[in-house]
């Protein structure tokens, strides 16, 4: 079982305490919980209760977790998932789900094991069972998985890396300023498992598409990713459509990887929040 902090088990508490639906946020490579922070607010003026848990041993601040990026080093989609699984079974309402990027991938994995009244995933990491691989996805990731020594380490982005992988489709200015205010080591495990889902039967990236408890789910993704492009989003979607609950996708226009922390983060998250109130109420 994974440790949960202190200030995870205070947004649990303070969750159940106050008897509201519960929304809780998940964040991909590269980024910090403090990445959803306007989210929350959103939601929090929607009447919903929010949490934002770490992936285990992610620092408190963007400055921390470029000085040591070794905590980060090592964390896998299984560990990462345990421990998103340990924080929402304290809940004593099932909560709404919403991820980004590995995050998507990680919401869909707890959406399948029965954890979520309803999901969203944003631009999400693709799961053994999606084969579409777009040269644009190979690229994004080839900081990381190009060489193999990463697997054990924490990769960060250079500031052109960033800018092909999540800013895109915004500004220079826009950016750079994106790059300073988020971006963060990212560890390389997920990556890899990511390349050889499926290649390997025993793959901890893997989704119960089919649960009928999976409950209703929502795929984001923007026109312009090149880390998820929309044909990974497109196949991931097909898939989970086999299950009997509600799934849908929905393509945001003109926006990258960045969508949900750059300049049209609110667009995002409307879009999220009309999903989530159709399915559970506050």
């Amino acid at each position: 079982m994974s440790y949960i902090t202190d200030y995870e088990a205070e947004q649990v508490h303070k969750a159940n305490n106050s008897k509201l639906t519960p929304v809780v946020f998940v964040h991909g490579l590269w980024l910090l919980p403090s990445s959803w922070d306007r989210w929350r607010s959103v939601f929090e003026e929607a009447g919903y209760a929010t949490l934002a848990p770490g992936w285990p041993d992610d620092p408190n601040t963007v400055d921390e977790a470029n000085r040591h990026p070794e905590v980060m080093a090592h964390k896998s989609i299984g560990q990462i998932a345990d421990h998103f699984n340990d924080v929402i079974v304290e809940l004593t309402k099932k909560p709404a789900v919403i991820g980004h990027s590995f995050g998507g991938l990680l919401t869909q994995i707890l959406a399948g094991r029965g954890l979520s009244a309803v999901s969203v995933a944003i631009d999400p990491a693709p799961f053994r069972g999606v084969l579409p691989l777009p040269l644009s996805a190979l690229k994004s990731a080839a900081p990381v998985i190009g060489n193999p020594a990463n697997h054990g380490r924490a990769v960060p982005l250079t500031y052109e890396q960033f800018r092909f992988a999540f800013a895109n489709a915004v500004s220079e200015d826009e950016a750079k300023e994106l790059f300073h205010t988020f971006a963060v080591p990212g560890s390389g495990v997920p990556l890899f498992q990511a390349a050889s889902a499926n290649l390997n039967p025993w793959t901890e990236d893997k989704v119960k598409t089919k649960n009928p408890d999976r409950g209703p789910l929502l795929i984001i993704d923007g026109e312009k990713d090149h880390t998820v492009p929309w044909a990974i989003a497109n196949a991931s979607y097909k898939r989970q459509k086999r299950n009997p609950g509600v799934t849908e996708i929905v393509k945001i226009p003109g926006r990258g990887h960045s969508l949900t922390i750059d300049h049209g983060w609110r667009e995002v998250a409307d879009t999220a929040l009309e999903f989530v109130s159709r399915f559970v109420k506050p």
